[in-house]
């Protein structure tokens, strides 16, 4: 098995990569969708996460109000750490759970925004960074998520520098290129994950 880390800043296209990636046969461990899991109703994390926050952050359905709680994090670093130190632990146990069901030879990619600010890189065999330009992931976000530019900077400016990111990259593919030209490169880097994955010693 061959653990890949997957990360990129907010609006890089990370999510496109990881979508590409499965279509060449990647097993995929996506920690946002973990993340939504895991403080859905009625789970023990959305109700530490009320515990912590209050029922401010609930929507009138009981399920969690994203941008609610989005904008108190983002705007207060103590805060954000809070809600990671409760959101965090939960993610990596169904995390491991998920790849643990993978075969012995897959390539198992873990889909992880904040993988360079949690200091994860050491988890994988080798990290993936998808990159874009600052002009580009705030055009993206403010023009295909519809965020207000402030809201946009903020949340860029809450999470690694560009150049922290590629520090800790194996591997850097550049999103700021058509999707024919992004879909070549994944192909390329696929075929040295699989490469790898064939050498790599079986559990």
């Amino acid at each position: 098995m061959l653990k890949v880390g997957l990360t990129g800043g907010i609006g890089a296209g990370k999510s496109e990569v990881s979508r590409l990636l499965v279509e060449c046969g990647a097993v995929l461990v996506d920690a946002d969708r973990i993340a939504r899991e895991v403080v859905a109703p009625g789970t023990p994390g959305l109700a530490a996460v009320v515990a912590a926050f209050g029922e401010d952050i609930l929507a009138a359905d009981g399920s969690l109000d994203r941008p609610r709680l989005g904008s108190i994090v983002f705007a207060d670093p103590d805060r954000l750490a809070v809600l990671n130190s409760i959101v965090h632990p939960l993610v990596g146990t169904r995390s491991r759970e998920l790849e643990a069901a993978a075969a012995q030879d897959a390539v198992v990619v873990h889909d992880v925004p904040l993988l360079t600010e949690n200091g994860l890189a050491g988890l994988y065999d080798l990290v993936i960074v998808v990159d874009a330009s600052p002009e580009t992931q705030l055009d993206r976000l403010v023009r295909l998520r519809g965020m207000t530019e402030q809201d946009a900077r903020a949340r860029m400016a809450a999470q690694a520098t560009r150049e922290q990111r590629r520090e800790i990259a194996d591997v850097v593919i550049d999103n700021d290129v058509p999707l024919e030209s992004l879909r070549r490169r994944v192909r390329e880097v696929w075929a040295g994950l699989e490469t790898r994955a064939s050498r790599a010693p079986q559990e």
